[in-house]
């Protein structure tokens, strides 16, 4: 009986629950059983996984884990198709004085960025059926042009002449981001070699 009732939970929270979300004491020691047979994975400290009451995708937990989070740098990049480089972990931009605790799995590789910075540029995509927040392809490019040291002028250069190929490139808009970002003379600059 226990047991039903907490796939019902799980089920009404599309496969996943809060420690926070339990009704009492009593059920949390059932969830501690289950995990103990593999019936629930635990995610991380406090949030719970059951197999079966959702569709599971890495994003439907990555929002979880790390909510508020936003899908940035080569997660973007890629999505966008700006670079060939697959990402080898999911990368995510959260606000600089957060902590949060990662799972061993999904990989996830945090970036830890002012407020201001954090909400420039932020859109809602559907991948895989998953509604996640991710920055624009604007903003991602004056993201390789903020990072260009750290990820290499090789990459820097490809994701620029991707963008710049695209018929929905909006040079106005960039330019904007790259104001506000400081970079708009470096930008202003690479736009003139390249067009």
């Amino acid at each position: 009986m226990k047991s039903q009732s907490i796939a019902s939970l799980f089920k009404k929270n599309n496969g996943y629950l809060t420690r926070s979300q339990l009704p009492d004491r009593n059920m949390y020691e059932e969830i501690r059983r289950l995990i103990s047979v593999g019936k629930i994975e635990r995610i991380k400290n406090g949030l719970y996984f059951m197999e079966g009451m959702s569709s599971r995708s890495e994003l439907i937990n990555l929002t979880n884990i790390v909510s508020g989070g936003v899908l940035c740098l080569y997660s973007a990049w890629f999505h966008y198709g700006l670079t060939v480089q697959m990402p080898q972990a999911f990368h995510v931009a959260i606000e600089k004085s957060r902590k949060v605790t990662l799972p061993e799995y999904p990989f996830i590789k945090l970036h830890y960025w002012q407020k201001n910075y954090l909400e420039l540029g932020v859109t809602q995509v559907k991948i895989d059926g998953t509604d996640v927040k991710m920055y624009d392809i604007h903003k991602s490019v004056c993201d390789a042009v903020k990072f260009r040291a750290k990820i290499g002028t090789e990459t820097f250069a490809e994701i620029l002449k991707n963008y710049l190929k695209r018929k929905d490139r909006n040079l106005t808009k960039l330019i904007d981001y790259a104001r506000a970002m400081r970079v708009e003379k470096i930008v202003k600059t690479y736009l003139e070699v390249q067009l």
